[in-house]
């Protein structure tokens, strides 16, 4: 079938749900008309058999008026008159034997007929028969039934009439193949039906011999296969989405792994070099390479945030949010960033609901694709963003991998640039994938939507043509609870120095030794492991009180979660912090802390470990139970 055929799946195609109309009844057939002569029959033979049987006793009365003048020869008359009797009386049995062997046989046409004629009516396959000039010579009741057709609108019109254009070369070479070299053909079309509406046949096509072997006709068996097509082409859309699902998963893990090891490694570069640059005199010339270090770390650890987001394995801190207000505090931004020959508009929803989120995640999502479209647009253009509420039913949820039925919240932008080809949307939230020049982009920014979205529950879907712009929607289901507002901010001095005793775990040993350096130079005491175990080793046999375990998530033989559990059955006082440059998969990580746990982001900052640590010094005690 043409390519361009797909299209048609598209399109929500219901059966016809009208009733059947009425079946006529049976026109007068050949067998009607046989009974009829049957009965006629039956007349001739009856009068028939009345007159041979009149003839032969007036025979017989006339040997008996010749037996009273001549005995002799009425004996020989009477002989021949028997015989003849005899003859009449077995000619008679003859024909009545024809006779009932004649009913029967046309009893049995008859029932046999009445059976074809209920297997045309009720069967789901059609039935044609085509004449070598192409024309239809018979076609089953049920096309009245399936397409609208009667048989007279049928009837000896050319069989190609109803079929797509596109398709009649297909149809004519299996036509000619069974004339011409008497093989059977299959093939599949499309059919218009009465009502305008084109469904998909495949046909089957035998050829009819006449009695010297010659091809006369050709029947053809018709099968409507429109429903099973559009359920192959909905299976084939899974197939794609699942492999896509799947290959996407494994470079997201591929990239999450990376990016944890290469936080462990910022931590490093980015920590020694803001202590170097701490010790440094203002005016020493190495203070401005160890500035130039640390600015290529954060840069890097922006990179390795980017990946995380698309493996869906950074750390979000999910709260109620209005999209409404997230698009409009970004408002004057984004217009900064698309310039001037580029219309933005926003068309948001009166009574949104309200969605779980990180808001700088989602704000980043907002920003990658509003840069997304600007670049699409080199010329200029109109860019749109739009929120809406949305109800997905079971048919729209079918549409999209991971989207589920139920309430919604649906942020769409759309622009008018040059849009997106096939084989380009197959790869576009691939990271490193960038249709762009050399330099120009790290093929991150529609990674990161990917991952951002999804790992808050969501989905995001894209529509696009090239040269007919791009839209695309991002689906966050509606939380019920109410958004609220921003703790202030209530850090002060005293939030850089403290007292206390500090369990520190991690198994990157230069990590290790940095925070160790970092969190001493603030006042408090430090013990240090590379693992859970030795960890419990040293809480074990330390006779002190232990204000808090700052410890790592993912290490060998005893995780984070784990050794927290352990330890606050060992000194329940001990407050509990977790560092992670790599959260186990999608929101797994909130899941195995414990409720109410806090965790640290690598690669952090000194500013940022000091002020934490405080804050969860200052924090109640958190009981940690297995």
């Amino acid at each position: 079938m043409p390519s361009h055929s797909r299209i048609w799946f598209h399109r929500d195609v219901t059966p016809p749900t009208q009733a059947s109309p009425p079946r006529a009844p049976h026109e007068p057939s050949l067998w009607r008309r046989f009974k009829d002569v049957e009965k006629l029959q039956w007349w001739l033979w009856a009068c028939a058999i009345i007159v041979t049987l009149l003839l032969t006793a007036g025979m017989a009365s006339f040997s008996f008026l010749f037996q009273e003048s001549d005995p002799q020869y009425s004996v020989t008359l009477r002989d021949s008159v028997r015989g003849l009797v005899g003859l009449v009386f077995l000619f008679d049995l003859y024909i009545i034997y024809q006779q009932l062997q004649i009913h029967r046989i046309r009893g049995e046409l008859t029932e046999q007929e009445e059976i074809s004629q209920l297997i045309n009516e009720n069967a789901d396959d059609l039935i044609t028969v085509i004449g070598r000039d192409g024309n239809r010579l018979f076609n089953s009741p049920g096309y009245e039934r399936t397409f609208g057709y009667s048989s007279t609108e049928l009837l000896g019109k050319p069989v190609v009439d109803q079929i797509h254009p596109d398709d009649h070369p297909a149809i004519l070479t299996a036509r000619r193949d069974v004339f011409e070299k008497g093989l059977s053909s299959s093939v599949t079309y499309r059919f218009r039906t009465k009502q305008g509406e084109w469904r998909i046949m495949e046909s089957n096509g035998r050829p009819m011999r006449n009695g010297r072997g010659e091809i006369e006709k050709i029947v053809v068996v018709s099968r409507d296969i429109t429903e099973r097509k559009q359920a192959e082409e909905i299976l084939r859309q899974r197939e794609e989405q699942l492999r896509q699902a799947q290959k996407m998963e494994a470079v997201g893990r591929l990239s999450g792994g990376i990016a944890h090891d290469f936080n462990n490694l910022l931590g490093v570069i980015l920590g020694y070099s803001e202590a170097m640059e701490i010790r440094l005199a203002p005016d020493d010339p190495l203070r401005k390479n160890t500035k130039e270090i640390r600015k290529a770390g954060e840069r890097a650890a922006a990179l390795t945030h980017q990946l995380l987001a698309f493996s869906r394995q950074q750390v979000l801190q999910p709260k109620i949010l209005d999209l409404n207000a997230v698009v409009t505090d970004i408002g004057t931004m984004l217009r900064r960033l698309i310039g001037a020959d580029i219309e933005l508009t926003n068309r948001l929803a009166s009574q949104l609901g309200r969605v779980r989120a990180d808001q700088s995640q989602i704000e980043q999502v907002i920003v990658n694709l509003v840069v997304n479209a600007r670049d699409a647009m080199p010329d200029g253009g109109k860019l749109l963003i739009e929120t809406s509420n949305v109800d997905i039913s079971e048919s729209l949820a079918r549409s999209l991998p991971f989207l589920r039925p139920g309430p919604h919240v649906l942020l769409t932008v759309v622009d008018t640039g040059v849009g997106i080809d096939p084989e380009t949307k197959q790869h576009i939230f691939e990271p490193f994938f960038t249709t762009k020049g050399l330099g120009r982009g790290t093929g991150l920014g529609l990674a990161t939507v990917y991952g951002v979205v999804k790992q808050s529950g969501g989905v995001v879907g894209i529509d696009s043509e090239p040269g007919r712009g791009a839209t695309f929607k991002i689906f966050l289901p509606q939380a019920q609870e109410t958004a609220v507002a921003p703790a202030p901010d209530v850090t002060d001095e005293k939030s850089s120095t403290g007292t206390g005793t500090i369990l520190l775990v991690e198994d990157e040993e230069a990590l290790l030794n940095l925070t160790a350096d970092f969190l001493a130079d603030s006042g408090y005491k430090i013990l240090s492991a590379r693992d859970g175990i030795q960890a419990l080793d040293i809480v074990r046999s330390y006779d002190g009180p232990i204000h808090l375990l700052l410890t790592d998530v993912m290490m060998p033989k005893l995780g984070g979660p784990a050794l927290a559990r352990k330890i606050s059955q060992l000194q329940p006082e001990t407050r509990i912090l977790f560092m992670t440059g790599h959260a186990q998969r999608g929101t797994a990580l909130q899941a195995s802390l414990p409720p109410g746990a806090e965790s640290l982001q690598k690669p952090f900052t000194r500013d940022a470990l000091i002020r934490q640590v405080r804050q969860i010094l200052d924090a109640a005690p958190m009981q940690v139970s297995d």
